[in-house]
């Protein structure tokens, strides 16, 4: 009995430890990577408001893209619309803040968020996909 509880909590220290990893990985396909920052966004007090999007660094965005189309969920409350915008890719590596609106984050406490970043062709096929997890605040 006393070992299953030893191998109990090394299981939940273990899966903390892949929260913590998880949160700074990007999850992405051929190499495309997206790196968000908060950097632009405007401060809340107390309610989500609309802002303009934050920084984003990107990299490995695959050959034939002309659009980049951003999304952003709470982790902690999936079920409230923070949306996300277009972007028109001309190989740039950097998406300056305010490329888009969308409702910033304003939660109580420090939630995760998820960026999904699809790259699509002039006739809107999808030729990749990246995610990536930022906690805020």
């Amino acid at each position: 009995m006393r070992e299953e509880r030893r191998l109990y909590g090394c299981g939940a220290l273990l899966s903390s430890a892949w929260v913590v990893l998880w949160s700074s990985v990007a999850v992405a396909q051929g190499g495309f990577a997206v790196t968000p920052t908060w950097d632009g966004i405007k401060a809340c007090s107390g309610q989500p408001i609309t802002s303009p999007s934050p920084a984003f660094a990107v990299a490995g965005v695959p050959a034939g893209t002309v659009d980049l189309e951003f999304r952003m969920v709470d982790l902690d409350a999936p079920r409230f619309n923070h949306g996300g915008g277009k972007v028109r890719y001309t190989g740039q590596t950097r998406i300056g803040p305010g490329a888009f609106q969308f409702v910033g984050p304003c939660p109580p406490q420090t939630h995760r968020y998820e960026w999904t970043v699809t790259a699509r062709d002039a006739g809107g096929k999808v030729l990749g996909t990246t995610r990536v997890i930022k906690n805020y605040p």
